[in-house]
């Protein structure tokens, strides 16, 4: 967790703070002063409501957590993908230059982007890995990233996380390959980043695991199947092995102990 002395952004504005990551993270925010607002106050798809935000509200940092990110319903309605993804991460880019110009200063932009930029076929993407996504949600995850290159002071973060606590499928397959991490080390990860110098594309994950494997461990009755199986019951494509090269992060790691 990170150290209260060393804390530089206190005040953060967090999008997507009512979905899973989110309230992760707005529970280890104890530092800090967070501005969340639910879609009610703030629908990032309009220009004109994240105008007024950032005209009415000072932070120094921003994580940006929202996203439409079901993978069924981005297949069967891009629009709706667009809007959030693609077009709700332009809007803040856009405010966030205008602010840093008001303000004089930089703000740090946290962005949580997905392993679905990847190809999904042979794994152990390194962060200069082509990005040729398998699915409609993982573009428009991509043109998010884009935007966010636009920025002085960003990091991306490539990751795909999972909640050990509700894993609610019976069924996982054991040919199916990822870096996938339990969600409260990707939240220490982000406060890490959050306060860090670096500046560009992250793997943030584990080792190369299969998702029974990996499921296993926290749902120990959770019985075996195959991608085909999956397959039959879904109606967009699965990757095979989005396994990340996740070296630039150990390092990280390792620097700071």
């Amino acid at each position: 967790m990170i150290n209260s002395s060393i804390v530089k952004h206190r005040k953060v504005f967090l999008t997507g703070g009512a979905g899973a990551l989110g309230s992760h993270l707005l529970k280890a925010m104890k530092e800090f002063e967070v501005l969340a607002p639910d879609i009610e106050k703030l629908n990032i798809g309009n220009k004109e409501d994240v105008h007024l935000y950032f005209a009415r509200n000072n932070f120094d940092a921003i994580i940006h957590c929202a996203a439409a990110a079901r993978l069924g319903e981005c297949d069967r309605n891009p629009i709706v993908a667009i809007e959030s993804n693609i077009i709700g991460t332009a809007n803040l880019v856009i405010e966030t230059i205008h602010k840093e110009q008001q303000i004089g200063n930089s703000i740090r932009f946290i962005h949580i982007s997905t392993d679905g930029v990847y190809s999904g076929i042979r794994g152990q993407y390194s962060e200069d890995d082509a990005t040729i996504p398998y699915t409609k949600y993982g573009w428009t995850k991509l043109g998010a990233e884009t935007n966010i290159r636009l920025l002085t002071d960003f990091c991306i973060i490539r990751t795909r996380f999972f909640d050990p606590e509700n894993i609610k499928f019976s069924e996982s397959a054991t040919d199916i390959y990822t870096s996938k991490i339990p969600i409260g080390e990707l939240v220490e990860a982000i406060l890490y980043l959050l306060e860090s110098s670096f500046t560009g594309v992250i793997n943030i994950g584990g080792k190369r695991i299969s998702d029974f494997a990996m499921n296993r461990i926290y749902k120990p009755e959770i019985k075996p199947c195959l991608a085909e199986d999956i397959l039959n019951e879904v109606s967009f494509k699965l990757h095979r092995d989005v396994s990340m090269d996740v070296s630039l992060w150990e390092k990280m790691k390792i620097n700071e102990l």
